[in-house]
Formats: structure tokens, C-alpha cells, sequence
């Protein structure tokens, strides 16, 4: 069974910009602001949680003077919500200081921990003191691990007023839950907490020990990229920090030696993978090979596959190089082929020359829209025959009835171009390929139009356009 959590009380289980680690179990309601009478051996995160909305430090679009949430809890409508973010930014602690600002009880589950018959109990609860005119702030940690069922369970209490439900999530919603339980609830998206909020937190901590910590300015701005947005991570190893007895400031080098490196959040079946290699082929489209290089070197640094960026690299130079510069498609092959040959990390240049030159070609989906318009035309014409003329004729019959005959070769004609038709006889020219005039793409359209010209003044046998 799981363990829930319940209280009336403001306290929160996090720091300021939230914990997202609730697990469901009850912790300590003391910390240090609210003046409740801090413990030594509480976390530094713990005694730095706020007791008001206010001071939550990093989500002003939500919770400043004009903040959706504040003007929410002003209206006195605190609606049901989905609270998306990345861990430490604030999820678990928004949700109680809501359910206290709101006058509600505060009831807090998690749905790795949790089941149906963890739910119903809730509800249960709900209702009796929703019959006592108290009503409920239910708070789900991790809501998108519940399955479909379990969401669909949530339905009915939600339109009724049974509770208010607060979802926490780091996963997109629009992927991780239900459209009926996403239709009737708010989405608020929280953002990771900036360099500038990241130091505010820095500064509170020091002010709360009473002691500065021992680093240079520069391993100062290390120790908040090393926290990579996330406000209780960069607590935990402000508290490593003061356990030293540091005679001289420590430096960037001393610091990265004493800290273990967070991983980078990045998961290969989910968001953060879809959201990464969009940013890189957005990156190529735009004629940016340095800010594609970094996405790509995010990606490996993420663990990603580099066959999978291999693939994707060789689709783009197909789809948005294109003609403008065929040679392309010929070096991603030849790159993910050295990449097969050498493996990694050797093989891994060999994409990044692959990324530098899609990246620094021209630009063309022609080719793209050429693909497509055919596809389209060739459904909507069904089984038309190919005009007689190009048709091979190995049998007298087929002579007799006409294949082949009128057929011009075109190595025999002026200029290696006959101009004869080669759409079937029931269906007019059409333009599907249409080149840039960018790169190689230039030339290409040049004879293009040259051909046409010449199509149009010497009509040849067969001609049907």
C-alpha cells in the first residue's frame, strides 16, 4: 500500500523551486524561512522551502503579480492542474502552497508507488469531508506513469468537485496523458531555473549558514551549469561544498574534481529525443553548422545512438539539400559507412564533417515537393497507359497495333532532345519538379527551361501535350 501524505499545513517537501522526488511518503514539515525551528541535520533544500507562494524564485509567469496562477487564486477559482517541468523547479512545493493559500487539505500520492485501490481511498476521503465543507488539493507526483485506466479514474471527482487535482509530470503532457484528463485540466509549464535565479538560490543558502562558499567567481558560474537548472541538485552540492575545509578558494578544475558531473537529461524514447534532433535538422535547414554541431554533440553526450543521427543526416541531405547539392546524399552514405567502420569514437568525426557540410550547402526540397505532387497526381489518375509511342513492341502484334511507332531516340536527335511527350495521351504536362536556381540547382533549372523552350517549338511525334 502506498504511503500518502496528508496535511492542511503551507510546508512544503521541497525547496523553493520544488523536489520532485515525492514518493508519497511524509517527511519533516520544519524549514528554516518559515521560522518553524530548523534542524541541523535537515538537508540545506529542506530548510531553505518557502513558506509563502512568493517566494517561490523562478516561475514568475505563473506565480508574479500577474502570474496565471495568482490571478487564478484571486478570482478564488484554483482549477484543476497539470504542473510540467523538469525536475527541482518547483512542482511538489507549488502544490502544497496552493492547497494552503486555498484553504484546502493537501493530499499527496505517487503514481510510481500507488494504485487503483490507493486512489479510491482518496476519493473516499474527499467526499466525506467534501460533506464537512473542506475540500481536497489532490497532488499526483509522476501522474503520467498512472495508464490509461487509471487516468480515465480520475474523470468523475474532477467534473464533480470531489478534488482539485494537481498532476506533476516531466513528461509532455499532449504524449503522457489522456485527452478526456487533459481536457479538463490547466496546463502550466514550468521553467527550468535560469543562471540568475540559480544564484539567487546561492546567496539565500549563504545567508542562511552564515557563510559564503569557498570558490572563485568562475567555479561559482561551474557549479550552476553543473546544476543544469535543477535547484535542489544545486543545494545538495552546495552542502558537499561547506562539509570542506577549503584554506584557499577552489577553482572550476578543483570544483569538477570534487563534484561528480550530472548526467545529461536526455532520454532516447521520449520528448528530450524528439525535441533535440528537431532542434538539429532546424539547425541545418537554417545554414547554422555551428548551433547543429552542438545538438549533435548534446544528442552523443546524451547517449544517443549514432546510427539513429546517422539515419536522420542522411534523410535530410535527401529532403533538404537535395539537388542543390547531390553530392550530399553521396557523403552522408560515406559517413555513416565510416562511422560502421571505425565505431566511436573515431567515427563520430565523421558525422560531424557530415553536419558541418549539410549545414554549409544549399538548400532545396524540390525534390521533396517534387516526390509528392507526383505521388499525389499518379492516385488521382488511376491506370493510365503509357503512350503508344514508348512502348517496346517485341511481337508483330504489338507492332501492329502501334507500340513503338513514332518513337523518336533522343541521341539521334538535335541537341540529344526530341521534345516528344512521355505522359500518357489522357493526361496533360505537368510541372512537379520546380528547382531553386540555388547551388547546383542553378544549372539544373537552366536546362530546364531550355528543354521547355525547346519542347514548345518543335513538336514532335507523339507529342500529346
Amino acid at each position: 500500500m502506498a504511503t500518502r501524505h496528508e496535511t492542511p499545513s503551507p510546508h512544503g517537501d521541497d525547496l523553493f523551486a520544488g523536489d520532485d522526488a515525492g514518493n508519497g511518503a511524509p517527511r519533516a514539515a520544519a524549514g528554516g524561512r518559515r521560522g518553524t525551528g530548523p534542524t541541523p541535520t535537515q538537508p540545506l533544500a529542506d530548510r531553505l522551502r518557502p513558506a509563502r507562494l512568493e517566494d517561490v524564485v523562478g516561475q514568475d509567469h505563473l506565480l508574479g503579480p500577474d502570474g496565471a496562477l495568482t490571478r487564478m487564486l484571486e478570482r478564488g477559482t484554483l482549477a484543476s492542474l497539470i504542473l510540467w517541468g523538469g525536475p527541482g523547479v518547483g512542482k511538489t512545493t507549488i502544490a502544497r502552497l496552493l492547497a494552503a493559500a486555498a484553504n484546502l487539505r493537501f493530499v499527496q500520492l505517487s503514481a510510481v508507488f500507488s494504485g487503483v485501490a490507493d486512489l479510491k481511498r482518496a476519493f473516499e476521503d474527499a467526499r466525506r469531508f467534501a460533506e464537512s465543507g473542506r475540500g481536497t488539493l489532490l497532488f499526483v507526483d509522476e501522474i503520467h506513469r498512472f495508464n490509461r485506466a487509471q487516468q480515465d479514474g480520475f474523470l468523475p471527482v474532477v467534473e464533480d468537485g470531489t478534488v482539485v487535482l494537481v498532476g506533476a509530470t516531466t513528461e509532455n503532457p499532449s504524449f503522457a496523458l489522456n485527452s478526456a484528463l487533459l481536457s479538463r485540466c490547466q496546463v502550466m509549464v514550468l521553467r527550468r531555473l535560469d543562471d540568475a535565479t540559480l544564484d539567487a538560490l546561492l546567496v539565500r543558502a549563504e545567508e542562511l549558514t552564515g557563510r559564503p562558499l569557498p570558490l572563485t567567481e568562475p567555479a561559482r558560474a561551474t557549479l550552476r551549469a553543473m546544476a543544469d537548472g535543477d535547484g535542489r541538485y544545486l543545494l545538495n552540492m552546495v552542502e558537499q561544498i561547506l562539509s570542506l575545509k577549503a584554506d584557499v578558494p577552489l577553482d572550476p578544475q578543483a570544483l569538477a574534481s570534487l563534484l561528480a558531473k550530472r548526467a545529461i537529461l536526455y532520454d532516447r524514447d521520449r520528448e528530450e529525443h524528439y525535441n533535440l534532433i528537431s532542434a538539429l535538422h532546424k539547425s541545418l535547414r537554417g545554414s547554422d553548422p555551428d548551433a547543429a554541431l552542438y545538438w549533435f554533440a548534446r544528442m552523443l553526450e546524451g547517449g544517443e545512438d549514432p546510427r539513429y543521427i546517422a539515419r536522420r543526416l542522411t534523410r535530410f541531405a535527401a529532403e533538404d539539400v537535395g539537388m542543390a547539392d547531390p553530392s550530399a546524399l553521396t557523403l552522408a552514405i560515406a559517413a555513416w559507412e565510416t562511422y560502421e567502420r571505425l565505431g566511436s569514437p573515431e567515427g563520430e568525426l565523421a558525422l560531424a564533417q557530415l553536419v558541418v557540410h549539410l549545414g554549409t550547402a544549399p538548400k532545396s526540397n524540390a525534390v521533396y515537393k517534387a516526390y509528392g505532387a507526383a505521388r499525389r497526381a499518379a492516385k488521382a489518375t488511376g491506370s493510365l497507359m503509357p503512350p503508344a509511342h514508348i512502348l517496346n513492341a517485341p511481337t508483330k502484334l504489338m507492332k501492329d497495333i502501334g507500340y513503338g511507332d513514332g518513337y523518336q531516340y533522343d541521341h539521334d536527335a538535335e541537341e540529344g532532345f526530341s521534345g516528344q511527350n512521355y505522359f500518357p495521351d489522357e493526361m496533360p504536362r505537368q510541372r512537379f519538379y520546380n528547382p531553386t536556381g540555388r547551388g547546383f540547382e542553378h544549372e539544373v533549372r537552366r536546362r530546364l527551361d531550355t528543354w521547355g523552350r525547346m519542347r514548345a517549338s518543335r513538336p514532335a511525334s507523339g507529342d500529346g501535350s
